[in-house]
């Protein structure tokens, strides 16, 4: 090591020390990501190995054996026992034994779980992300650290001994597809594969989808949101099998064409996905999603992707499902071909054309409950993260966002389209509840509003405020879209009247607006990476 000091820089993080020359990649901007991936493992593993019933009876299936492999044995409440019993105080008996004092056994950190979670780092570099798994996520049996660079992979086996966590941690040189490629059998799969590449993903989604064992966590990270966010649909599709649309909702946007992709690549072998966290942050997107077996359940997907409408004059947008299952007797569907398209051949409210996008998930990107959990633990836990503040900010925002309402507007669009002065939030939002509609933020995008109220209740509201607010003449003489809008009167009646709940509790707190800005002032990163970052915002 004193031979290569010269070339090997040290980084802190977390619980972990990792070692790094210039020739293995390291991105300080992605500890946010880091320090959530852990809060979410955490959780994960407590409910993973925690809420299993222990089987007490004596007569088991194949598929018993197989899951007790994934759940605490008896063999650790007796060895519980015997520790109560040498310090003469606590249960002297099997049945009193508290599942407390389980827990604390199966997911104590940093320690070896015989029958604990396995997970795949596929893409390591230096295996920072690795060593902090090892060192503050409990509950684990074995980590593949992988990469393709022998020298990541030196550095790895260094890193690993230099934070004592060689029993943890499995170095790995090889090609990160056929690692997973080569764990498909059912005994060989991981309970968690991480995918943090330096691009786009979706080459590794078929090994992962195959490598995930039932109900395990698949983590992806993709960083070409110039691509999924509309700049060059053609290449999104070749990639993702969806065009990409360049709207102002392009970040969800991406989220839900990547979800929909790795759907696709799911139910080629009868498998689904349920994503629990959904992340649009910086220059990349994020999401964590389970991964289950059913062929009734795959048969469902065609009801939950749509095709987006998009019009080119007025960013309206509207969504036309691929299909249908409508539940009939029982737990049966019946599935059919969706009936469209859901628009005109012009825009009825600007007369402009439309662009088709998609297809995209349109079913629910977030599990409340899962990331309640995590904001539990991290406030818990708030000193162990250096993103802490930021993390409970993003997912208090995720929190409070429509789960049935795909997409949102952004204001400063719509008052643009029709070159009036800005309503403030709170006033938009509280036409949009007076008029019986709900509301949300968008983690996605400052100034955004995710809405069940259709196109025209959004202009209604928009020409109502142009009534108060009129806009030079000089505005109404030319063809745009804002002219053919506000030549119609509105047909709803409006009112700005100020609600005391249309301001989110996470705007009353400061959260919005502020984390991304505020994470990047205080990272000492390339300048170049932060333009990059704030264009694709």
């Amino acid at each position: 090591m004193d031979k290569m000091t010269d070339d090997i820089k040290i980084v802190k993080e977390g619980l972990a020390e990792a070692f790094y020359p210039d020739s293995v990649f390291y991105n300080p901007v992605q500890e946010f990501n880091r320090d959530l991936t852990i809060a979410v493992l955490n959780q994960f593993a407590q409910e993973y190995l925690l809420n299993k019933p222990i089987s007490q009876s004596n007569k088991r299936t194949k598929e018993d054996k197989v899951k007790e492999k994934q759940m605490p044995t008896n063999d650790m409440r007796n060895e519980l026992e015997k520790e109560k019993e040498k310090e003469k105080e606590g249960p002297t008996r099997f049945e009193d034994i508290s599942d407390a004092q389980i827990n604390r056994k199966v997911l104590q950190r940093g320690i070896k779980c015989d029958n604990g979670l396995r997970i795949l780092e596929a893409l390591s570099a230096s295996g920072l992300r690795s060593m902090r798994f090892a060192k503050e996520v409990g509950g684990i049996n074995e980590i593949i650290t992988n990469d393709f660079s022998k020298d990541a992979y030196e550095m790895i086996k260094k890193n690993a001994a230099h934070n004592n966590v060689e029993d943890l941690i499995v170095p790995s040189l090889a090609d990160a597809t056929m690692v997973m490629y080569q764990n498909r059998r059912y005994s060989d799969r991981f309970h968690i594969i991480d995918l943090d590449p330096y691009g786009s993903a979706v080459q590794f989604l078929d090994g992962a989808v195959q490598a995930v064992r039932d109900g395990g966590l698949l983590c992806v990270t993709c960083t070409d949101t110039a691509v999924l966010c509309g700049n060059s649909s053609e290449t999104c599709y070749s990639k993702y099998g969806a065009m990409s649309l360049k709207g102002k909702f392009c970040h969800e946007m991406a989220l839900r064409i990547l979800l929909q992709s790795i759907e696709s690549h799911a139910n080629r072998y009868s498998r689904y996905i349920v994503p629990l966290m959904s992340m649009s942050a910086d220059f990349y997107i994020r999401v964590f999603v389970k991964v289950h077996t059913g062929q009734g359940i795959v048969k469902q997907s065609v009801s939950k992707l749509s095709m987006v409408y998009h019009c080119s004059g007025c960013g309206v947008f509207e969504f036309q499902k691929l299909g249908t299952c409508t539940p009939t007797k029982g737990r049966n569907f019946k599935y059919g071909t969706a009936v469209g398209p859901p628009v005109q051949e012009k825009c009825q409210h600007c007369h402009s054309k439309h662009h088709i996008g998609g297809p995209i998930w349109t079913a629910p990107i977030h599990d409340r409950d899962f990331i309640q959990t995590v904001v539990s633990g991290v406030q818990e836990d708030s000193s162990k993260f250096g993103t802490s503040q930021r993390i409970v900010g993003m997912l208090s925002l995720m929190l409070e966002e429509l789960q049935d309402c795909p997409l949102y507007y952004i204001i400063d669009h719509l008052v643009n389209v029709v070159h009036c002065i800005a309503p403030n939030m709170l006033q938009i939002r509280s036409a949009i509840m007076n008029a019986g509609y709900r509301v949300s933020l968008s983690h996605a995008a400052k100034n955004s509003i995710k809405t069940d109220a259709p196109p025209n209740i959004i202009w209604d509201i928009m020409r109502s405020w142009v009534k108060t607010h009129p806009i030079s003449e000089k505005r109404k003489q030319h063809e745009t879209p804002g002219k053919h809008i506000l030549s119609k009167e509105p047909t709803t009646d409006v009112s700005f009247d100020l609600r005391a709940d249309a301001n989110p509790k996470s705007r009353e707190k400061g959260l919005v607006g502020t984390l991304f800005q505020a994470y990047f002032s205080k990272q000492p990163i390339n300048r170049t990476i932060v333009i990059m970052a704030c264009k694709l915002r």
